[in-house]
């Protein structure tokens, strides 16, 4: 019967379907339309708000463990920032953020955007050893923490830092976490002792993501959540300023989504098959009753 065949499959069978799904969205590069959630709207519309030259954090609190999920949506969120013609203030408190940081400015700013000139419009703080204690100083006093750049050029000789004095001088924090410390500890001890003058949005990871939602919107004017909330907010920047044929690079979480969908569309087909299986199995005669 095909349902005891059903019931007596192979797991390498699943194992082979899973490989499958995930291998074909690849190889054939498909990829499905994304209609943005309201959460991805609030992202995109707080950093479309601003006005050019504005200040905003760029916290990178992210590193390659996580960048499947959060790469693109930190490239997306450089590139707005870009187009609005914002001052960004990269910084991490992760040791291995530093190379994320230099990803987005190498991939976008530097590529797309060579007419910016570091020091004026963009400048690279580095990373700081300290978690939340580096948040609990540079919320009252930036350069009692941050003398230098990454580059070891002192910050008054910078022109984009003489004016900030604090986070608190900054219009929005843009904040891409991957772990701790991240989101959470900027909106426990940078947000909340300052809520109504600290704006902040968030990317995170998908498991993060159920632990920040009851900061929205008080704390988190917008979140996203892992690189279904980047994909959103990739296709709103996209629609706004790249047009039909934009760079792959911006087109990044998008593919991405592609093997995830047909992964999770396999699953719940498992999942339907199984408790179908299940309740015809309650309905069977046993053995005794023939």
């Amino acid at each position: 019967m095909p349902m005891q065949g059903l019931q007596n499959l192979d797991r390498r069978w699943i194992f082979l379907l899973m490989a499958i799904a995930v291998a074909v969205p690849i190889l054939f590069g498909l990829q499905f339309p994304e209609s943005p959630s309201q959460l991805a709207r609030d992202v995109f519309n707080e950093i479309e708000q601003l006005e050019e030259g504005d200040n905003v954090l760029m916290a990178w609190d992210y590193d390659p463990s996580t960048e499947g999920e959060l790469g693109p949506m930190a490239i997306a969120f450089a590139r707005h920032c870009c187009e609005k013609k914002v001052n960004m203030f990269f910084i991490t408190l992760l040791p291995v953020g530093p190379q994320m940081i230099e990803k987005a400015i190498t991939e976008v700013i530097q590529a797309d955007f060579p007419d910016l000139v570091y020091g004026q419009d963009y400048v690279n703080l580095g990373y700081k050893s300290g978690y939340e204690g580096v948040i609990k100083v540079i919320v009252t006093d930036l350069k009692g923490l941050y003398t230098t750049d990454a580059r070891g050029t002192n910050i008054d000789q910078i022109p984009m830092c003489k004016p900030i004095s604090s986070v608190q001088e900054m219009d929005l924090i843009v904040n891409v976490s991957g772990s701790y410390p991240g989101t959470k500890e900027w909106v426990q001890y940078a947000v909340t002792p300052h809520q109504g003058e600290i704006r902040m949005v968030a990317g995170c990871t998908g498991v993060q993501a159920p632990l920040l939602y009851p900061y929205i919107p008080g704390q988190l004017k917008g979140l996203l959540g892992a690189i279904k909330g980047a994909a959103e907010y990739e296709a709103l920047v996209v629609s706004e300023y790249l047009g039909n044929d934009p760079d792959q690079l911006y087109l990044e979480a998008k593919r991405r989504m592609g093997p995830q969908l047909v992964a999770h569309l396999l699953m719940i087909g498992l999942i339907i098959a199984g408790n179908v299986i299940y309740f015809r199995q309650r309905r069977m005669p046993s053995p005794q009753q023939n």
